[in-house]
């Protein structure tokens, strides 16, 4: 599959099967995915794969933390109130996914449900944190988004599916403790993946991109 194939046939999943990705492909993946460009070479990715009865344990701390109804305290600044067409964008996202799992928009429930099922990982068997450092900031988060975006591609080409979920990173204290993260270190999003479950109205779900001219200009 090339990558221009890749890139027009992965799409978020929401609903996976729960059987395991192999350990030694995962660790190929992740392996080539070491290749990720970064600024000055840093790396600054610290990556954690959580899979079994321990990401089992951790969905059920998450799910528990989320019930509270506590206000998110991200490591991060993620305090961005989209605006004029990103919001249209982000409100056509959820208007498309709602859809596609035939939930009406009034139906506050049972869309809070579709949203808890965030930090149940979507029933994927593997779910992975991407951490740096905290002071690296910006041009951190910039080299973690490269690195993700490699990550995602090398999977698909592996037939292995993925959501990247801003979401996993809004409640970091529990996973702070529970993976042990030493001080400094900050939580900036995840990724569940897995085999997904092409039976899942969620997994009918697609959204559309702009128009090259309305996000690219050419000069010269």
């Amino acid at each position: 599959m090339s990558l221009t194939d890749i890139l027009n046939n992965r799409y978020s999943v929401r609903a996976f099967r729960k059987d395991p990705v192999d350990q030694a492909m995962l660790e190929t993946i992740f392996s080539a995915a070491q290749r990720a460009p970064s600024n000055c070479n840093v790396q600054p990715w610290q990556t954690y794969v959580v899979s079994g009865s321990q990401k089992d344990e951790l969905k059920n701390l998450l799910v528990a933390t989320v019930m509270k109804q506590q206000q998110p305290a991200p490591d991060f600044n993620w305090q961005v109130a989209y605006q004029g067409i990103h919001r249209e964008r982000q409100f056509g996202s959820a208007a498309a996914l709602y859809s596609a799992m035939g939930i009406e928009r009034d139906d506050k429930m049972k869309r809070n449900m579709a949203m808890l099922r965030n930090w149940a990982f979507f029933d994927a068997p593997h779910v992975a944190f991407f951490t740096m450092d905290k002071y690296l900031d910006i041009m951190g988060a910039v080299d973690i988004g490269i690195y993700a975006q490699t990550l995602t591609l090398l999977l698909k080409e592996q037939g292995i599916d993925s959501c990247m979920q801003g979401a996993l990173g809004q409640f970091p204290q529990p996973l702070h403790d529970f993976l042990q993260l030493p001080e400094g270190r900050g939580i900036l999003f995840g990724m569940s993946f897995g085999y997904a479950d092409d039976s899942a109205d969620a997994n009918k779900c697609r959204t559309e991109r702009a128009a090259l001219e309305d996000a690219v200009t050419f000069i010269g």
